[in-house]
């Protein structure tokens, strides 16, 4: 198989960066993307002369095609951006849930609609959006989390149908254990730990492997894949 190139959109950290990590190492090339461009190309350098760093901020929709001019064609998208949010009906903060509905719902339809031309119509082109089992799972403070990470969900059907036959899929990861949020909070994690069949939470590893599954699959699109090892069964 050839070279292949995979846009990580939210990549130079955490399992973004993961991710961009995986794609170099089964040999194929990443542009991963960041909010500044110095970092993103230092956190590039740093995973491999196959990977190139690009500034990009989905939170600002209009500036997207713009920035995304520099991309070539590409064969795969992992949306995986987000920011933490903590935002309730009772002190709701409309600046914060603006924000984060931008850079999910609209950030992430927009990123697509500038690369269009880029991304080959085939079966072979994968997009990865994420959102996140708040939308299964509320908790206090997930109001525009739990809304948004739904909105993904509706947003993966219409794609997946539009945009055929490229491929479109939701990824929804649960408690990551040692994701860098949730790595220095060891009380909370043995807590959702003990609801977990097993006693285990999902690891950053899953995530990226169900990733590439996504993005390589060629039966399976408009789905919603869950990496929670099962969490929400106890």
């Amino acid at each position: 198989m050839s070279q292949r190139t995979i846009l990580v959109v939210g990549g130079t950290s955490g399992i973004g960066l993961e991710i961009a990590k995986e794609v170099v190492a089964r040999g194929d090339k990443v542009i991963l993307t960041g909010r500044d461009q110095e970092r993103a190309a230092a956190v590039a350098a740093s995973v491999g002369p196959h990977a190139q760093g690009l500034a990009v901020d989905i939170s600002e929709p209009e500036a997207i095609a713009e920035a995304l001019k520099p991309v070539g064609e590409v064969h795969g998208l992992v949306l995986a951006a987000i920011e933490r949010d903590a935002n309730t009906v009772r002190e709701y903060d409309i600046a914060r849930a603006r924000r984060l509905v931008t850079l999910k719902l609209v950030g992430y339809t927009e990123t697509v609609h500038a690369l269009l031309d880029r991304l080959p119509a085939s079966r072979e082109t994968g997009i990865v959006l994420f959102g996140g089992r708040a939308k299964d799972a509320p908790y206090p403070g997930s109001t525009t989390v739990a809304t948004i990470n739904g909105g993904v969900e509706g947003l993966t059907h219409s794609m997946a149908l539009e945009l055929a036959p490229m491929r479109v899929n939701g990824l929804h990861p649960g408690i990551i254990g040692d994701s860098p949020f949730w790595a220095d909070k060891p009380a909370a994690v043995e807590g959702y730990e003990s609801r977990t069949p097993g006693g285990k939470l999902a690891t950053m590893g899953d995530v990226v492997h169900a990733t590439m599954f996504l993005l390589d699959n060629q039966g399976i699109s408009g789905a919603s894949l869950y990496v929670d090892r099962g969490w929400r069964l106890t």
